[in-house]
């Protein structure tokens, strides 16, 4: 070991609490940079490997009715490689623990053959067996939320008829990763499954003998998934096809890929915030280190070190911090890691999801790290190279000294000595002054960013399903039904009001931009679906427009007054240019809505339906659902508050885990950067100390002097703290919203307050760290002559 590590080491010995603040700062940037980086790598991998291994289907369509006959064509297709036809039903569920009726999907196994595409992955139970008929596969996230083993029965109501059948197992499909009833972005898993049964005897349930109404492909190398498309949509037309799309639009599939975009922008984002306040934090205590070993450096480059190797000397000092934060770090990222993977499982269903750590993560951990830390070390690197030993030697000329700002102003006369001596030395030392306080300001801005997810989520919660969505629950019908069936509803034991609902699939473009979801028809004054704009007013729905979410203009690229192109994807398919009247507010899914008459009007219908919502008497509403569950024309009940509680169990914990984790972070670096001053501050100035002691100061008024200045830089620092929060925490949330779900930036008073709170118990805490100090100070080491 050369005597340059020697002093190292006892450098990093003697500074243990600062080295070891700033290892912990860079370790919170560098664990959430290892988390999120290796949840990345696993649900890329683990995705890649469950769609390759059980052949998901580049291309799906669904549609009315088609021959088998077609098929032949459908292959000839040019880029197409597999083609698998299938049969899906709507069916009802009678669950007796279940006071509404639930709803799901089931789909055909083909007998003589099994899957090509989209295969099951069995958890329990056994698979259908050929010749036995009345058994189902039934979906694990369905049953786990409404305890269903293998060998229960299930009571379906399939085509109007009411048949009991076994489940046989419970399956997982790449197709349902995400399960949610279609055309909703939230899951409700104990309202909403999917089933699988022989082929022959659905087709016989649903009258589609030779016939099918769903379709996956898979393309030949080279081809296109656009092209494709197109063909099978100008193909199916005159069967009902409701317009092919790909992998890329798939639901499931979409909602995983979220998932990653947000790791995705918070692997940066936060990071770069935590190693930004690490590189500040490395900076003070390179160049107050600096200060303190002047004469040091000067008797090294005296005896023939030559500048290379006092400068590799101090930036092995940000290398040895980056290495203990790399190892702080590293550990820590995995054990969270492993905590995000076990939420994930609640609602992405993967035959095995598990935590890979990401190597090149922890590689970029490192680089990051070092980067960060040899930021900090920098500038007092090029300080020492421009240090000439003679002028080194000499003691630093001393300071200019005057009254401080405050008391050229006038407010001396006020101001006690001690506070003067702390004003005037933060004067003296502005270069130290801005970078205490920079750190401060970053750290108390860190504070703002957690808590605003957390009132986001609240807000969202009040917003979407208390002022958008005001009514108690939604019924689908099977069919769309003339609007007289809504007389037969308001009959219903419990109903205080009910209002229409028409939801068509479409296809709406504007330019080369489009979009494949549902547009809804419900009345010009709805109360229960109401549309709100950016400034919390209702939106009435104009004959002759539409209205889209905020999120699907921005996607589309259009404004209000801009006219849209919507192709309907059933009945005529009738192509119509429509005015978009204005954009709402929607933080949930993406949307597209009209006034019910016009929409009819458009398809060239009657006045229909398909839906209504209904606001029910509390006391009457279980005698409502049982009356439900006898209708066999309802397709599905959607309750308000189910789809709360399923958000609140999947995003909104997923989110909560990530804010409390953050929070965790942010505290620790708030009380690293206020520590770390404080003790470099106490170092740098001992020997004042030490001489104001030796005059007769008390313990108490030589501590005063650098709690006053640590309270002053507070001060300075909590205000622009405050302000940089609210805009990086507003980037961040913007950054991270999807389509499925957006939330809005919510600053609130109390997370101010929380923020300023945390610094000014930091700062607390440094001060009671500094008081002992002050007492243990030995004032004749103190004193004592540094050569």
């Amino acid at each position: 070991m050369s005597l340059l590590d020697v002093k190292l080491a006892r450098d990093l010995l003697r500074m243990k609490g600062q080295t070891l603040a700033v290892a912990l700062v860079m370790a919170c940037g560098l664990a959430m940079l290892i988390m999120t980086r290796s949840l990345i790598h696993s649900l890329e991998t683990t995705r890649q490997t469950y769609y390759r291994t059980h052949r998901f289907a580049d291309v799906f369509v669904n549609l009315k009715r088609a021959p088998r006959s077609l098929l032949d064509r459908i292959r000839t297709i040019p880029g197409v490689a597999t083609v698998q036809p299938g049969i899906a039903l709507q069916v009802t569920v009678d669950l007796p623990h279940l006071a509404e009726p639930a709803s799901g999907t089931v789909r055909s196994l083909p007998e003589h053959a099994p899957l090509e595409l989209n295969r099951l992955h069995l958890r329990r139970g056994r698979p259908l067996e050929p010749g036995r008929f009345h058994e189902l596969l039934v979906s694990e996230a369905f049953a786990e939320a409404n305890s269903l083993q293998p060998g229960d029965r299930l009571t379906l109501l399939l085509n109007g008829r009411r048949q009991v059948f076994h489940i046989a197992g419970l399956v997982l499909s790449p197709e349902i990763i995400f399960e949610a009833r279609p055309g909703v972005s939230l899951p409700d898993n104990r309202t909403y499954g999917t089933f699988w049964m022989w082929e022959s005897e659905l087709a016989a349930a649903s009258d589609m003998d030779g016939a099918f109404n769903t379709l996956a492909l898979t393309l030949a190398p080279g081809g296109s998934v656009a092209a494709v498309c197109a063909e099978l949509d100008r193909w199916l037309q005159p069967y009902g096809g409701r317009g092919a799309f790909g992998r890329r639009d798939h639901p499931s599939h979409v909602r995983v890929s979220d998932e990653i975009f947000i790791l995705r922008t918070i692997s940066i984002g936060f990071p770069s915030f935590f190693l930004g306040v690490a590189a500040f934090m490395t900076h003070a205590v390179l160049m107050r280190l600096l200060t303190l070993q002047r004469e040091q450096i000067a008797i090294l480059k005296a005896f023939g070190f030559s500048n290379g190797r006092i400068a590799l000397h101090y930036l092995k000092f940000g290398a040895v911090i980056a290495c203990l934060a790399t190892l702080l770090g590293t550990p820590l990222g995995v054990f969270l890691g492993h905590r995000m993977v076990h939420l994930y499982h609640m609602f992405f269903r993967f035959p095995e999801l598990r935590f890979h750590l990401d190597i090149t993560a922890v590689g970029v951990a490192v680089a990051v790290g070092t980067l960060a830390a040899g930021a900090g070390v920098a500038a007092a690197v090029r300080r020492i190279l421009q240090l000439a030993p003679a002028e080194a030697m000499r003691p630093e000329p001393p300071a200019r000294y005057r009254p401080a700002l405050p008391e050229r102003l006038g407010f001396g006369r006020w101001l006690t000595p001690i506070t003067r001596m702390a004003l005037r030395n933060l004067e003296r030392h502005p270069a130290q002054a801005f970078f205490t306080v920079a750190g401060l300001t970053l750290a108390t801005a860190l504070l703002i960013i957690p808590n605003c997810f957390r009132d986001s989520v609240n807000l969202l919660l009040g917003f979407q399903w208390d002022t958008v969505q005001r009514q108690d629950l939604t019924v689908g019908l099977i069919e769309p039904r003339a609007e007289g069936v809504l007389h037969e509803l308001r009959r219903l034991p419990g109903v205080q009001a009910v209002e229409p609902l028409r939801s068509v699939p479409a296809r709406i473009r504007f330019g080369n931009r489009s979009r494949q979801l549902a547009v809804t028809g419900f009345p010009a004054e709805a109360l229960h679906n109401r549309l709100i704009d950016r400034h919390w007013r209702q939106l009435p729905l104009q004959p002759g427009g539409l209205i889209t979410s905020a999120k699907l203009a921005e996607v589309l690229g259009a404004r209000p007054g801009d006219t849209l192109e919507i192709e309907f994807l059933e009945g005529r398919r009738r192509r119509c240019p429509v005015v978009l009247l204005a954009v709402s507010e929607d933080l949930t899914g993406m949307g597209a809505h009209m006034e019910i008459r016009t929409l009819n009007r458009l398809l060239g219908e009657g006045d229909v339906v398909n839906g209504a919502s209904f606001t029910l008497d509390p006391a009457a509403r279980g005698a409502f659902l049982r009356a439900l569950k006898q209708i066999p024309q309802i397709g599905y009940v959607s309750i308000k508050e189910s789809l709360r509680a399923s958000f609140r169990r999947t995003t909104a914990t997923s989110i909560e885990v990530i804010q409390r984790m953050y929070l965790a972070f942010a505290v620790v670096v708030a009380f690293g950067v206020v520590y770390n001053n404080a003790r470099i501050s106490l170092a740098e100035r001992a020997r004042e100390l030490a001489t104001l002691r030796v005059l007769g100061f008390t313990v108490s008024e030589v501590a005063a002097v650098l709690l006053i200045e640590l309270a002053v830089l507070a001060l300075l620092a909590i205000p622009s703290g405050l302000a940089l929060g609210g805009v990086l925490a507003t980037a961040l949330v913007q950054a991270i919203n999807t389509e499925t779900v957006r939330l809005p930036a919510v600053l609130t008073l109390r997370n101010y307050c929380f923020a300023a709170s945390v610094v000014a118990l930091a700062a607390l805490g440094s001060a009671i760290v500094v008081l002992q100090r002050v007492r243990k100070l030995d004032l004749i080491a103190s004193l004592r002559a540094p050569e």
